[in-house]
């Protein structure tokens, strides 16, 4: 047996119903777990769901048994996902299938070291866990590989060679080549196969900020514990030393001891509110250190500051440089003073202790890094966030040392910060049947698109808010950074252009309401929520569309009429007195470029959606309007009520405040404020010709470069 597989073993514990921790013959053993913090033990949901709704619900304690034969009661903190009936709960429990057992009693227990990015598959694997299958209840391991992935989004971890036998369902699955835990043993696949849970399945957690709170602290108590333990047995016995002696020889300078320390100070700061704040960062720093074009190959889902890390190793220098340097070391580095940067930068008085320390750490390095690349870190928490723009070149080697006073304050500069990237819906055109295929993807302001989520086989339209809600809230998660959050650009088909897609939720139906909560808002009261023309994205773009939203973009914007008669006669005015077409394109055409058409009915139909075609051809790019389409008199007051709020806003990103404020004041419950009832149902197309980049773009007419939604 080797060294890493007996520290193992003292972490695994079995799991069994009340009093049945000291029954030698098993008969009411459930399963396996193991500890990942002190007095914190991680199975799998379907073993303890053997003790019904009281287990699962933290009332009846259950027994946990470690490699010595010491029982200790323990209790289940939480469920991953929670069963519809507690009480009848199924045995085949769905992805990500795990739970945290809270132990008395064992706060010096063995914990296992668990893996700081996604699982690197095909990786030599061992497994372990308690069972009786061969009769004696004992403690068994085994050998495989992780060969691959499955089920949505990598949730299920493939399994070959030792595949979990009955018993070892909830044990570890260890990296043996990396020193580090990646799933949870879940049981058998099909045929030879054995499934796996990856570690990073908690990240559910903190989608909720409940238990984004329990997941932070479970990090936190994580690592601490983890340099505490280095500290005390030094290489002999920790994870440090195992995953030290694992390393080739030639491995760069970001050593197992340099994780831990660092782990253990990213753990005492706030942590980030969203994968976006981590993903930001990391995108700044690989650009910075590639300094080339960088494409991200796959967007990650990073809940702390330490999966940040896990996502900069294995750089590899384009090759114009010299291979000498320690591209991963120097990354780490500049990424943690960048993280270091943006926690300052939220003032938080609780993190002003853990930054010095961190800062004077950071500082204090000594091993071999380029001069230009320490300077940077010493701008970064000191003097200002660097602007990769600006240091695409590195500064002339002065052969000093940078050396700071211990326990230095960080004070970085005002940097602008603002969100990772904006979300793009695509709900395509019918070709068959009613049912609407889609697309998610990320727009990001250096013209990347990555694409996050579809729907191939399509859903009919009043499935649309429902099969979007989880994927639309998944990529905010990716694109919020603090409180810059994303806008939604939602592009359709004419007939769905007044869908109500500011009304709609993150938050599934029927989940609990507290009060005003931001997470469960509707989205066009809490962010930019806007309409895109989905016939536009597959064609070119035409040089009026460039023309006027390049003006739209400076303004100050102007209303003029969709159609000419509603204002005075209202949408449903006698069709004698309708605009014709080309009257409509010539008047239209001749607006002034920052005029914004405006109209207080539906477009996605009727003369709505003519009109509305024809300020498409005529190249405008925003739009205002209302959805309702019959059982109101006041279409004379929403025009110029309208025409006066344009004058008011005059840009884009003024409209986008007001709308949000007349959307929240509309849509109060109770109390819908009375002066702003003409704006009701109120709808914005706002159609940039730039985003996403086209192969036209070249192309784009002289003016400012367009920028995100705002």
């Amino acid at each position: 047996m080797s060294a890493l597989d007996g520290t193992v073993r003292r972490a695994v514990v079995r799991i069994s119903a009340p009093g049945g921790g000291y029954d030698p013959s098993g008969d009411r053993f459930w399963g396996s777990g193991f500890f990942i913090a002190p007095g914190q033990v991680l199975t799998c949901a379907h073993v303890v769901g053997n003790g019904g709704g009281g287990v699962l619900a933290g009332e009846t304690a259950i027994d946990i048994t470690d490699h010595r034969g010491r029982t200790t009661e323990g209790r289940v903190a939480l469920v991953l996902p929670p069963p519809d009936d507690p009480e009848r709960p199924s045995r085949r429990w769905k992805l990500p299938d795990l739970a945290l057992v809270e132990v008395d009693g064992a706060e010096d227990a063995e914990c296992l070291w668990l893996s700081d990015r996604s699982a690197v598959v095909p990786a030599r694997i061992s497994l372990h866990g308690w069972s009786k299958e061969v009769g004696d209840l004992a403690l068994r391991s085994g050998h495989g590989m992780a060969s691959g992935t499955d089920g949505p989004d990598g949730s299920a971890l493939l399994l070959r060679g030792e595949i979990p036998v009955a018993g070892t369902s909830g044990g570890p699955v260890v990296d043996t080549e990396r020193g580090a835990v990646i799933g949870v043993c879940k049981g058998r696949g099909e045929g030879d196969a054995g499934l796996a849970v990856p570690v990073t399945a908690l990240r559910v957690l903190a989608n909720a900020r409940p238990g984004r709170d329990r997941l932070h602290a479970l990090v936190r108590a994580h690592d601490r514990h983890h340099l505490r333990r280095y500290r005390t047995v030094g290489t002999g016995g920790s994870w440090t030393g195992f995953q030290h002696a694992l390393r080739p020889a030639a491995a760069g300078g970001f050593t197992p001891v340099l994780r831990t320390y660092l782990f253990a100070r990213l753990a005492e700061l706030t942590p980030p509110g969203t994968p976006g704040e981590v993903m930001k960062l990391v995108d700044e720093v690989k650009r910075r250190m590639i300094q080339g074009p960088y494409q991200p190959g796959i967007e990650h889902d990073p809940r702390t500051w330490r999966e940040g890390v896990g996502l900069l190793y294995d750089l590899r220098d384009d090759g114009t440089r010299s291979q000498e340097r320690d591209l991963e070391l120097e990354a780490v580095l500049l990424y943690a003073a960048r993280v270091a940067a943006a926690v300052s930068r939220a003032g938080n008085p609780a993190d002003e202790g853990p930054l010095r320390e961190l800062s004077s750490w950071l500082s204090g390095r000594e091993e071999p890094i380029e001069s230009f690349i320490r300077e940077e870190i010493d701008q970064i928490l000191h003097g200002g966030a660097a602007d990769p723009e600006t240091l695409a070149e590195p500064p002339a080697r002065t052969g000093v040392e940078l050396r700071k006073p211990a326990r230095r304050k960080v004070e970085p500069g005002e940097e602008e910060v603002r969100a990772r990237a904006d979300v793009l819906v695509e709900i395509d055109s019918l070709l068959y049947g009613d049912a609407y295929t889609w697309r998610v993807k990320l727009l990001r302001e250096d013209d990347v698109v990555t694409f996050r989520d579809d729907e191939k086989e399509g859903v009919p339209r009043a499935g649309l808010q429902e099969a979007l809600r989880e994927p639309i809230a998944e990529a905010v998660r990716q694109s919020d950074v603090g409180d810059h959050l994303a806008a939604i650009e939602v592009a359709v088909p004419p007939e769905l252009l007044d869908e109500p897609v500011d009304s709609w939720r993150l938050t599934p139906p029927g989940a609990p309401e507290h009060g005003i909560d931001p997470d469960s808002l509707p989205l066009g009261q809490r962010r930019v929520v806007v309409l895109r023309d989905r016939r536009r994205l597959d064609q070119p773009a035409i040089p009026e569309w460039h023309r006027r939203w390049n003006a739209a973009v400076r303004g100050p914007l102007a209303a003029v009429p969709l159609r000419r008669e509603v204002p005075v006669r209202g949408h449903d005015g006698p069709g004698r007195e309708r605009e014709s077409g080309y009257a409509a394109y010539d008047r239209l055409s001749s607006a002034e470029d920052t005029a914004v058409p405006v109209y207080c009915g539906p477009v996605s139909k009727g003369s709505g959606a003519d009109a509305l075609g024809v300020a498409l051809a005529a190249g405008h790019a925003l739009v205002v309007w209302r959805r309702c389409a019959t059982g109101h008199t006041d279409c004379a007051e929403f025009h110029q009520q309208m025409t006066a709020l344009l004058c008011d806003a005059k840009t884009p990103e003024g409209l986008h405040r007001r709308i949000r404020s007349l959307r929240i004041r509309c849509g109060d419950p109770e109390y819908p404020d009375p002066d702003v009832l003409w704006a009701r149902s109120i709808a914005l197309l706002h159609d940039s010709p730039a985003r996403p980049p086209r192969p036209d773009q070249p192309l784009r007419a002289p003016g400012p470069r367009p920028g995100p939604v705002r």
